[in-house]
C-alpha cells in the first residue's frame, strides 16, 4: 500500500484522501493549524503530523515511510520542499513552487514559454522611487492592477489605480513588499485548465472551463465552458503544457486565464496543485483531478480527462445550506469540508450535472437560489 505525505491538511488535502483508498493509499498530513489541536478538514483521514512547515522533526516525521509527498496549499515555504527533497520524492519539486510563489518569477516563466500575458512590469518600495511607481503605471496602462509579488489569493494583497492621483493612497492600503505593476484586462470572460503530467512527460488536459468570482473569491464554474472552438482548447493545452514542461512539473496543475474580446487567451497565473475550478470533475469526469494527481506524483499512468455531461459548481462561501435542501436538486452532489463557517470563507461546494448545459445550468441556480434566501 502506497503512503501519501501532504503538506497542508485543508479542504484540497481532504479530497485528496478520499480519492485515495479504491487506489490503495494511504495517507499522513502535516499543517501547522493542527499543532494547536485545532480540527482540520483531513481529520480521520490519515495521520496527523502536528507540527510547523518550518519544524524539520515535523517533516522528518512526515517523510518517514512515505513514498512521495506533495501539497494542497502553494505557500508551504521553499525551504520545507528542499529539506524534504533530501530525504523523500517531492512533487511538485521546489522549482515550480518557487515560481508560483513569486508573481514575477511566474511572469518570466511565461515569457520563457512563449505564454502570452498582460503588460507587467516591478517596482521595490526598498530600492524604487513612488515616481518609478507612477513610471510603471504609465508604463502598462491605466487603469492598473497592483500585486504583491508573493503571497496574495482570493483577491487579497491587490489595490486597482485608475489615475496617477491614487498612488499614495493605494500605495498606503498595501504592504510595503516588492510588487507587480499590471495593465487590466479587458477580458470577455475568465478561464482555467487543469491538466495532469507524469514524471515520463505524459499529459491530459480536462477541458476549459468558465469561472465566476465575486470579490475576488471563486463562486462557480462551468464544465466544459461553453462556446470553445477546439483552436482555444487546444491553444490553452500548448500554454500549459509548455508551462509544465518547463518546470518538469509532475502532478496536477491549474492555469488561470483571461480570453479578451478578440477570443485570444492571457494567461494570469498557475496554481502548482489541484484546483478549487476542478473540483467538478469529481462526478464530472471520467478521472478526478485528485485521481490524476495521486496517479502522476506516484508514477502510474494517468486517467482519462473527458467530462461526462455537463457540470457546474458552485462554491459555499461563509454559508451553510441544508443538505437534504440541495440533494433534492436532481444531478446534486454536496461537498462539506468541515471547517467552521466565517463570512468569506470557503466551507464547501456543490456539484450538478446535467446531460446538456441547460439542464446543469438550471440545476445550478436552483442551488444559488438556495444560497440567496438566508
Amino acid at each position: 500500500m502506497a503512503t501519501v505525505g501532504v503538506l497542508g491538511a485543508g479542504q484540497l488535502g481532504r479530497m485528496l484522501a478520499q480519492a485515495g483508498p479504491a487506489m490503495g493509499v494511504r495517507f499522513r498530513f502535516l499543517d501547522p493549524a493542527c499543532a494547536g489541536g485545532e480540527r482540520c478538514p483531513c481529520d480521520g483521514l490519515g495521520q496527523i503530523v502536528p507540527g510547523g512547515f518550518d519544524d524539520r522533526a515535523a517533516l522528518d516525521r512526515l517523510a518517514d515511510g512515505c513514498d512521495v509527498v506533495t501539497l494542497e496549499f502553494e505557500n508551504v515555504p521553499v525551504e520545507a520542499i528542499e529539506y524534504l527533497s533530501g530525504r523523500v520524492t517531492v512533487r511538485p519539486a521546489a522549482m515550480a513552487l518557487r515560481t508560483a510563489q513569486d508573481r514575477l518569477l511566474e511572469k518570466r516563466a511565461f515569457a520563457a514559454c512563449g505564454v502570452a500575458t498582460n503588460a507587467t512590469a516591478a517596482w521595490d518600495p526598498a530600492t524604487q522611487s513612488r515616481n518609478e511607481l507612477r513610471a510603471a503605471i504609465e508604463a502598462v496602462g491605466r487603469p492598473a492592477i497592483l500585486k504583491t509579488r508573493r503571497m496574495g489569493y482570493d483577491g487579497k494583497g491587490q489595490a486597482r489605480i485608475a489615475s496617477a492621483s491614487e498612488v499614495d493612497v493605494v500605495i498606503g492600503s498595501l504592504p510595503r513588499v516588492p510588487l507587480l505593476v499590471e495593465s487590466c484586462v479587458a477580458f470577455r470572460r475568465e478561464l482555467s485548465i487543469v491538466g495532469a503530467r507524469s514524471s515520463a512527460g505524459e499529459s491530459r488536459f480536462y477541458p476549459l472551463v468558465e469561472n465566476t468570482h465575486e470579490n475576488g473569491i471563486l463562486r462557480r464554474t462551468v464544465a466544459p465552458a461553453p462556446g470553445v472552438t477546439p483552436s482555444l482548447q487546444a491553444s490553452a493545452e500548448r500554454a500549459a503544457r509548455s508551462i509544465m514542461d518547463h518546470l518538469a512539473y509532475v502532478g496536477v496543475m491549474a492555469l488561470e486565464l483571461f480570453e479578451d474580446q478578440d477570443a485570444t487567451l492571457l494567461a494570469n497565473e498557475i496554481a502548482p496543485r489541484v484546483h478549487n475550478t476542478g473540483h467538478w470533475t469529481i462526478e464530472g469526469a471520467i478521472t478526478s483531478q485528485f485521481e490524476n494527481h495521486l496517479r502522476a506524483i506516484l508514477g502510474r499512468p494517468l486517467g482519462e480527462t473527458d467530462p461526462v455531461g455537463h457540470s457546474v459548481m458552485v462554491n459555499l462561501i461563509g454559508e451553510r445550506p441544508d443538505a437534504a435542501d440541495v440533494l433534492a436538486i436532481p444531478g446534486a452532489s454536496y461537498h462539506w469540508y468541515g471547517k467552521a463557517v466565517r463570512p468569506g470563507r470557503k466551507v464547501g461546494h456543490v456539484t450538478v450535472r446535467g446531460e446538456t448545459a441547460e439542464q446543469a445550468g438550471e440545476r445550478a441556480a436552483r442551488v444559488e437560489a438556495l444560497l440567496a434566501r438566508r
